[in-house]
């Protein structure tokens, strides 16, 4: 659907713990929207506790596209996903309802919302380089990543082995730093972005951790663990997920697992404020404000 011609999609992004879902909710209620999922990590079957996923109750009846879609053995591909989310939004807007694209996955919404064609990819260039990885770890290619295009390398977490590797697999494949690939925007769907951040984030996410582990998240990882979590190159390191898999194996405690997952966490949290912040289309909003809703309304127009 070329962008002269498309209605709009309304995004909620921002940061872990902001509140997205609970606006999003509230959102498709007043607006007839349907929730496209744009948070990399809920788009795994099984993975419910630990990414905060809504249970069908939480929904509240409103239909929600693209959660458990991959097993954990599935490497998350972005490109794939595009296809996906974009086929979700053209049925929603074919039905005459309101496309909501939520998430804090930033590669994901850019890649909905924005003309994108990803970098090919050659399987003996990334077979090396997986190689590689297995045998020396993230943290050496981590930093040929950072000497050779220090920009991509600040986005992508030291231990997201599987990006590191995109990345440098797209640089040796052009000749171009991996950043030089990305395009400039132009957009796809004509849209609506609301940000959703609050000053108690951190506090938030702690409190959050400490939930995921009374409901249930070493549970959830054991049944997972028979199902390829630990093979599973992008669903295996999920925060959380990580953590816990090092608790059951006894090389973390409680405690400790909680600990990691917290200091992780506001990690990300700080690498999706610096991602969304950057673009200047977003309309940020109070997440803590009682008159969130109807501050969304007024911007979705």
């Amino acid at each position: 659907m070329p962008f002269e011609t498309a209605p709009r999609v309304i995004t909620v992004v921002g940061p872990t713990a902001a509140g997205k879902s609970a606006l999003s909710i509230a959102l498709a209620h007043e607006l007839g929207g349907e929730v496209v999922n744009a948070d990399s990590m809920q788009l795994y079957r099984g993975m419910d506790v630990g990414t905060a996923k809504l249970t069908r109750a939480e929904r509240e009846g409103v239909p929600h596209h693209l959660l458990d879609i991959w097993d954990v053995t599935f490497p998350a591909a972005v490109a794939e996903y595009q296809g996906l989310a974009r086929a979700a939004i053209d049925d929603i807007l074919a039905r005459g309802r309101v496309p909501l694209l939520v998430g804090g996955s930033g590669l994901y919404v850019r890649a909905v919302l924005e003309e994108f064609e990803f970098p090919g990819t050659d399987p003996v260039i990334r077979a090396r380089l997986e190689e590689e990885l297995a045998a020396v770890g993230t943290s050496s290619l981590y930093e040929r990543l950072r000497a050779s295009d220090p920009e991509a390398a600040a986005k992508i977490l030291p231990s997201n082995g599987r990006r590191i590797v995109r990345a440098l697999e797209v640089i040796e494949l052009t000749g171009q730093p991996f950043t030089a690939s990305l395009p400039s925007p132009t957009p796809y769907y004509s849209s609506v972005q609301i940000g959703v951040d609050r000053d108690d984030v951190d506090e938030r996410i702690a409190l959050r951790v400490d939930l995921m582990w009374e409901q249930g998240l070493l549970d959830e990882v054991r049944t997972l663990i028979p199902l390829g979590l630990r093979e599973g190159r992008t669903a295996g390191r999920a925060l959380g997920y990580q953590q816990a898999l090092a608790e059951i194996d006894g090389t973390l405690s409680e405690a400790e697992a909680k600990d990691d997952t917290v200091r992780g966490t506001r990690r990300f949290v700080r690498r999706q404020r610096s991602w969304f912040r950057r673009d200047p289309s977003i309309t940020w909003l109070d997440g803590a404000a009682p008159t969130l809703v109807a501050d969304a309304l007024r911007v979705a127009g």
